[in-house]
């Protein structure tokens, strides 16, 4: 009997210690497991950074991550328009299997959405106890659609759910997942400009996640699809701006104003420094990338977080340095931070 007892005792002590150990195991491995920051420059044209070339104003951060990292040279995006492109990334079919075929408007806002039986990456992600973020452009579904942020494996998003009224950097509501924020200094009361620059909100929102993350040690894939640089040409009337204006020679741009339909309704506002603009507006996101990348070391996860800033279709734009592409959709600006891997 004292035998038995003993035996028992021992086994009942050692699946103890088994289990134990597993969940250990466990632990280190989930702590080994990549994080994952994707940040998409909407329009950025291909030779826009420093280090792809640009010669008239310098990106320090996104450069800093190209030699740390890898570049892709030969890198091509979906499809050419904003819908379908990011269709085929997130779902890893080509522009003939994607479901969203093109740019197609919705009332009351938004896209033509995903289908229900999408499976996107942040599915995958999910699926292997992640938790996923989305901080700016969607366009792939209206809130409430089968193609909801939400439905599509999203745990949190803020931004623009309408790729239209992302047209717009002061505009009066933005998406806090299923919840309309208004923006109430983004009014026709305030002079245009002068309100909150939306892509400087959606930037404190995607710190915010990542501090969040920080503190609870969870796995994490960040989707950051940042507007910038995509047209209308405007930022804030600070350090920034005054860095670039009257560098370049300039021919004023004439867009809509208020009263007009199309303003905040998909109409590009007018702008008489667009060269310095778009200099400041490609210039910030770097500083975004800056900011992104010390928080992550600030958290101490740096080292075990995959970063990649690409961009969702290319532009010739009006600042430019190097020869043009040979074939509509190249994405030659694509920077990874993880040699050993590619990851999609």
């Amino acid at each position: 009997m004292n035998q038995k007892l003993l035996f028992s005792s021992a086994l009942l002590v050692g699946i103890a210690g088994t289990q134990q150990a597993l969940a250990q195991k466990k632990k280190v491995q989930d702590q080994k497991r990549p994080n994952v920051v994707f940040i998409l420059a909407d329009d950025l044209g291909f030779g826009d950074l420093s280090c792809y070339g640009q010669e008239k104003f310098e990106t320090p951060n996104i450069d800093k991550l190209a030699q740390e990292g890898m570049r892709f040279t030969q890198c091509y995006s979906g499809t050419t328009v904003s819908a379908p492109s990011r269709s085929c990334l997130l779902t890893g079919t080509h522009s003939g299997h994607t479901a969203i075929r093109g740019n197609v408007e919705l009332d009351p806002e938004g896209q033509f959405p995903l289908p229900a039986d999408a499976q996107t990456i942040f599915h995958d992600f999910q699926n292997a106890g992640y938790k996923t973020g989305a901080f700016g452009k969607w366009g792939l579904g209206f809130i409430g659609s089968t193609g909801d942020p939400k439905k599509q494996g999203i745990d949190e998003f803020y931004g623009y759910n309408c790729q239209l009224l992302a047209h717009s950097y002061y505009p009066d509501h933005l998406w806090d997942n299923d919840k309309r924020v208004e923006l109430k200094d983004n009014t026709l009361d305030v002079q245009y400009g002068k309100g909150t620059y939306s892509q400087d909100l959606i930037h404190s929102k995607a710190l915010d996640f990542l501090d969040r993350m920080g503190k609870s040690g969870e796995s994490f894939c960040m989707w950051y699809p940042t507007i910038i640089p995509h047209a209308e040409l405007i930022v804030p009337e600070d350090s920034i701006i005054k860095k670039f204006r009257g560098k370049y020679p300039e021919k004023p741009f004439h867009g809509t104003e208020p009263g007009n339909p199309a303003f905040r309704k998909g109409g590009y506002c007018s702008q008489f420094y667009p060269h310095a603009t778009f200099a400041a507006m490609v210039y910030r996101l770097d500083v975004y990338v800056g900011q992104i990348v010390q928080k992550l070391k600030e958290m101490g996860v740096y080292d075990n977080t995959i970063i990649m800033t690409t961009v969702r279709t290319w532009k010739v734009e009006p600042i430019r340095t190097s020869s043009t592409a040979t074939e509509s959709g190249a994405d030659t600006n694509a920077t990874c931070t993880k040699e050993e891997s590619v990851y999609r």
